[in-house]
């Protein structure tokens, strides 16, 4: 068998034990089957919009366990009080030095891209870089992070997110790596092999390394509960799921992992990508999900970021407690490290009134707010304002009938919500035009016909009384967000 895989069954047994003695992972009663009605964490998490970062914007698939930590100690000692609490590493992970062999000489896709080879007879060319257990479940490579050793996995990681008050999330690729289903090894708790349940003709379309499981097999749910059991003794407390929606939407993977989690004993908040997910299947989303990915990849382009008012817009109504439309990863500051994943390493080609834009939008659109850049080496200035806003987080966590009223493509667009605490509405406009615009608000389109003072939430200031209309310069591709406080 591979190297990397347990070796001695007994050891993988004993392992296995000591983590589910030492990790104390409970089975929360009230998922108990016997109860009149289904239950489910997905109304355990995300009452609000989650808060956190992502590895992929900034180090793409290669982020090491020192990267990693240094990023939780940053966020845990300037953001955490803020309410900044998910700290996620995206994917292959399970890979010692994932597209090693993609260069900036010899790559088929981009650089650094992680598709694996092949062999002429179709196997793996390199199957010694598949850190798996022996129930093909994907391990940490220990290369990469360390503390992974001895078949601990992510636990040591998650304690260590979690002393610093925070929360700990992965990546995961839909489906059963193809190591897995050539040697055909057992699931976890059956009499059934991995090959039994792979679908080698359903593969991800920008990412080789997986083969889809059809959920009409027996095994099918087994296999996903054993992976979701082993993530909830690693202390994992985010998921994001890859290759949901993308080409295809497959529907009956979100349900068996909805189930997974369901069935762990630990509350997980699931999010879907990559998107644009198909607006029919809204309800299904938000039966299963606790964020979905509305967008494809969504990188520091003006043209994507306009593409969001449409998008936003039109998942407004799918906007509540514990479901939300997922506008993608914010990319600020430095991003694609070692030029990797998008373009070279730089820090973001949004202007600086694009970022209040973004910001504005994304805010008041209640979609959640997952940081790309490396925080490390991200200016201060650019955290310190786009991240640290109390007010703007505010929106974002505790405002309600978030809509667009108006948007003029390529001219202007006009967002409005309410306060859950007080009587108190939020304001967004934007200027989408490729100069310097007035935008006017008519109070009348949302009957207001009393007299509000106006602060400007990003300049921190009051700007007077007004009645009837209210109108702000902006410049090219610039925003302005204010609170409305009836008089």
């Amino acid at each position: 068998m591979n190297n990397r895989i347990f070796s001695n069954y007994l050891v993988g047994m004993l392992l296995l034990t000591f983590c589910a003695c030492n990790h104390s992972v409970k089975y929360d009663q009230s998922l108990s089957p016997t109860t009149s009605e289904p239950s489910t964490y997905l109304n355990k998490v995300a009452d609000t919009p989650p808060l956190g970062w992502n590895s992929f914007d900034a180090y793409d698939c290669r982020i090491n366990e020192a990267e990693f930590k240094a990023t939780v100690d940053f966020m845990a000692k300037h953001m955490k009080p803020l309410g900044w609490e998910y700290a996620v590493i995206d994917y292959i992970w399970w890979h010692p030095d994932p597209g090693n062999w993609n260069t900036p000489d010899n790559f088929t896709r981009r650089i650094g891209h992680p598709n694996i080879q092949f062999n002429e007879d179709g196997t793996l060319k390199h199957p010694e870089w598949v850190t798996v257990d022996e129930f093909g479940r994907l391990l940490p490579a220990v290369e990469r992070f360390p503390s992974a050793k001895d078949g601990q996995g992510f636990k040591p990681i998650a304690d260590y997110v979690h002393a610093k008050g925070l929360k700990f999330g992965i990546h995961i690729m839909r489906g059963v790596h193809r190591y897995v289903a050539e040697k055909n090894m057992p699931i976890k708790g059956t009499n059934i092999g991995a090959s039994q349940i792979a679908e080698p003709w359903d593969t991800c379309k920008w990412n080789n390394n997986m083969f889809g499981v059809d959920p009409t097999k027996p095994g099918a749910q087994e296999y996903y509960n054993s992976l979701f059991e082993l993530y909830a003794s690693w202390g994992v407390d985010y998921i994001k799921a890859d290759d949901m929606m993308f080409a295809n939407y497959h529907a009956g993977e979100i349900e068996m992992i909805r189930k997974a989690i369901d069935n762990c004993g630990r509350p997980m908040v699931l999010s879907l990508s990559c998107g644009e997910a198909p607006l029919s299947q809204a309800k299904h989303l938000a039966e299963n999900a606790n964020m979905w990915r509305i967008s494809a990849d969504f990188w520091d382009e003006w043209d994507h970021l306009s593409h969001s008012f449409e998008l936003l817009n039109a998942w407004s109504p799918w906007i509540k407690k514990h479901s939300w439309p997922d506008a993608d990863m914010i990319p600020f500051g430095k991003i694609s490290l070692q030029d990797r994943p998008h373009g070279e390493e730089r820090l973001s080609k949004f202007t600086v009134p694009e970022q209040y834009t973004l910001m504005s939008l994304f805010a008041i659109a209640r979609s959640p707010l997952m940081i790309g850049t490396d925080l490390i080496s991200t200016p201060k200035e650019t955290i310190e304002t786009f991240f640290l806003n109390e007010e703007v987080l505010q929106i974002n966590q505790a405002s309600e009938d978030n809509r667009q009223v108006i948007r003029v493509p390529e001219e202007y667009a006009i967002w409005v919500a309410k306060d859950q605490h007080s009587e108190d509405r939020y304001l967004a406009l934007f200027n989408l035009s490729e100069e310097k615009a007035e935008v006017t608000f008519d109070f009348e389109l949302e009957y207001l016909r009393d007299s509000y003072e106006i602060k400007d939430i990003w300049a921190k200031k009051s700007l007077g009384v007004f009645e009837n209309q209210f109108a702000v310069e902006l410049p090219t591709h610039g925003a302005g967000l204010y609170r409305l406080i009836k008089k």
